[in-house]
């Protein structure tokens, strides 16, 4: 799994957001160093998941609304869209005509208990600990 440059700009974009302050999108895109075209894109994203606000006309902006210390980077990559799977054969209506035929897969099996350590890896992470500063 590598995170997809949408989801590293939507971080990046949090990052400036976690002071509670409201930003234009311009301003954190610009302090982030993403382009504008990506950040309206993501804030919008991130606003349907319930992490920012979005506020409209002259004195509009964004801001932060979820607590980043109950939202993981799962969290992050589900909203971003982003396809966390090693393989097709993980998506529950993947339908596999070697496990139809013979009746199991042990790589299928291996792979699914890579996932599902992959998966719980990336719930370990909040994002307030990923945007802490390194010490």
């Amino acid at each position: 799994v590598m995170i997809t440059r949408e989801t590293d700009y939507a971080l990046r974009l949090l990052r400036t957001l976690q002071d509670g302050e409201r930003h234009t999108a311009s301003e954190a895109a610009e302090r982030e160093m993403v382009p504008s075209s990506f950040a309206y894109k993501i804030l919008k994203k991130l606003a349907r998941a319930g992490f920012v606000e979005i506020i409209r006309g002259t004195d509009g902006g964004c801001r932060l609304t979820a607590d980043l210390g109950k939202v993981t980077l799962y969290d992050l990559m589900m909203a971003m869209g982003e396809n966390c799977r090693l393989s097709s054969c993980m998506d529950p209506g993947y339908s596999c005509a070697w496990r139809l035929s013979h009746g199991g897969c042990s790589v299928h099996c291996h792979l699914a208990d890579i996932q599902n350590t992959l998966n719980e890896e990336l719930r370990a992470h909040t994002l307030e600990s990923i945007l802490a500063p390194s010490s």
